[in-house]
């Protein structure tokens, strides 16, 4: 069995608590997820079965999609509600307008210093374990990317009101750090209430099963039915389609003159190759200097 299952966590799990779970429906031990989701956040995890698994590090890559609602007027030390709350400021007044204002400030690259409460290393040691020990260190600032930003829900007159809105972004952005930085741009605590995952990589909750699903079709045998293939992930690569002398040299590892195809490659791009059979052949950069297509990935 091999391919890409798109699974929609359930809260409460890790992301690894659903690995093991479908280790245990499935009895294949090679599964890798495609990017960490929080206990408490729901939304698509894709998992990478069999061969699969080494896509992981291309569909981590792309950009990924939320729903989230952020609770102004409430401060915590994990930056949502399930940590230890630093301060309150009920009954906050802004306007829809303001909100507006400061969603479309975080459009494009931003810095996010990462929260203590995340599993970034600094000196070899996990943040959440200093941050468990009772300890705050200096963090690095990262840039990160928000493709687009867009207000869905405005509660303003709640005792502490609750914005809901969806972002797209690159791979690495805290949501939860967006949700405190937006309040700092309000000029008041703000906090993440909720999240959810509604995109990564292209596979949406559409695509997804649950894990009662996973079962009942491993039970029935058609789990293999709804697998993606694993060239799914690398769709946002450029694809080369290629003869059959061609895609027999790349599919044993070798390399490709670049006068072969019928394109001009950046230095370093990458694409994936196909066979005239539409058979993916695997991911190849391109090395202009060597006059070359070198193989990354194959497929054989």
């Amino acid at each position: 069995m091999d391919g890409i299952l798109p699974v929609w966590k359930p809260a409460g799990w890790t992301s690894h608590d659903v690995v093991a779970k479908v280790r245990g429906i499935t009895k294949i031990k090679r599964i890798g997820h495609a990017g960490t989701l929080d206990p408490m956040v729901t939304g698509v995890l894709p998992l990478c079965i069999g061969r699969a698994t080494r896509v992981v590090e291309y569909l981590q890559d792309r950009p990924k999609a939320y729903e989230a609602v952020l609770k102004l007027g409430i401060a915590t030390d994990t930056e949502d509600m399930t940590g230890t709350v630093l301060k309150q400021e009920p009954h906050i007044q802004v306007t829809e307008a303001e909100v507006t204002e400061a969603l479309n400030r975080f459009v494009g690259q931003i810095e996010q210093i990462p929260p203590m409460f995340s599993a970034v290393k600094v000196d070899g040691k996990r943040l959440y374990e200093l941050a468990r020990e009772g300890k705050t260190v200096e963090r690095k600032s990262r840039t990160v990317t928000i493709y687009g930003i867009q207000l869905l829900q405005a509660a303003l007159d709640q005792e502490y009101p609750e914005i809901r809105f969806s972002a797209v972004c690159s791979k690495g952005t805290y949501i939860r750090t967006l949700c405190v930085d937006i309040g700092q741009a309000l000029g008041v605590p703000a906090v993440m209430a909720e999240l959810v995952r509604t995109m990564s990589g292209g596979i949406t909750k559409e695509d997804c099963l649950t894990l009662e699903e996973i079962a009942d079709r491993q039970q029935q045998g058609t789990l293999s039915d709804v697998l993606l293939p694993s060239d799914t992930a690398l769709s946002h690569m450029e694809r080369i389609d290629v003869n059959e002398e061609t895609a027999d040299k790349g599919l044993k590892g070798q390399k490709i003159s670049l006068a072969r195809l019928p394109v001009k490659l950046a230095p370093d791009k990458l694409v994936t190759l196909y066979a005239p059979d539409d058979k993916f052949v695997g991911v190849f950069r391109a090395d202009p200097a060597a006059g070359a297509l070198r193989p990354e990935k194959v497929f054989n």
